[in-house]
């Protein structure tokens, strides 16, 4: 038997899914704002194809778009590419995952998903609704069943360094304090030969995509790239941490044809 959740729009300051901030237009010409002031206002119906979700296997899902008068919403701006950006991140915050469901028609969007272990998993959808000046977000959870992961506390990184796929990643920040508009910028090196890597690839319209979470995974920001110059080693964000504690920054990257995603634990302070 398959079942559906109906889900208000949620609005929060500073947590606006693209739009974090006022700055310069980003790579591709998308406007940021201090705090969403065109949402259209949208609710949603999500649609689990079974009873018991199960780590490891296929589930499709799917999310119906209404607007406040519970009508389907049947029009949508293509934003960074894709008419929807849906992120499944894991309660822990341990697995993080970057898809984009198919538009059907009169509102419906359908996509398949895997997850890895049992557990809470928070499913947040991004999408504008034509004439909407900012992204709309509609989340969910969902109880996933079977065998049982790996517990990894999410502690702040020690160093905020890592490799993934060959790529030496630097994080750094010119200032990091809650509520304070903060520049954030990734280096990328080759991790063996310590060049720096200058041909990154537009992903999905921009030089990069950052997702960060706060540890309760409640407070979401989806940041593209300030405008730069060049395509790296350096790709710089802008945005504001609402409250201090600890989050965890995911940011998405194109090289040579493959994406690759390297994850950083911070502790904001107030």
């Amino acid at each position: 038997m398959k079942y559906y959740i109906s889900a208000f729009l949620l609005l929060s300051l500073f947590l606006s899914a693209c739009n974090p901030l006022k700055v310069p237009k980003t790579t591709m010409g998308h406007k940021m704002s201090a705090i969403p002031t065109d949402v259209v206002p949208t609710t949603s119906e999500w649609r689990v194809g079974v009873d018991h979700p199960q780590a490891k296997e296929q589930i499709p899902i799917s999310l119906l778009i209404k607007d406040s008068s519970n009508q389907p919403i049947t029009s949508f701006e293509t934003v960074h590419e894709k008419k929807m950006h849906l992120f499944i991140v894991s309660k822990d915050l341990a697995y993080f995952a970057h898809i984009h469901p198919t538009y059907k028609e009169n509102g419906l969007f359908e996509f398949t998903a895997s997850f890895p272990s049992s557990g809470e998993y928070k499913l947040i959808s991004e999408f504008t609704p034509k004439g909407g000046g900012d992204s709309s977000i509609e989340n969910h959870w969902l109880h996933v069943e079977g065998e049982k992961g790996k517990a990894i506390p999410l502690v702040a990184d020690k160093k905020l360094t890592h490799t993934v796929n060959g790529k030496k990643v630097a994080l750094s920040f010119d200032q990091l304090i809650a509520g304070k508009t903060i520049h954030l910028t990734f280096s990328i090196n080759d991790a063996k030969t310590n060049k720096p890597i200058k041909d990154l690839q537009p992903y999905l319209g921009a030089l990069g995509h950052t997702v960060a979470m706060s540890a309760d995974a409640e407070k979401y920001l989806h940041i593209h790239p300030m405008t730069t110059d060049g395509n790296g080693p350096e790709v710089t964000f802008m945005t504001i941490f609402p409250e201090k504690g600890i989050y965890k920054i995911w940011g998405q990257f194109k090289h040579k044809g493959k994406v690759f995603t390297v994850p950083f634990v911070i502790n904001v302070p107030k």
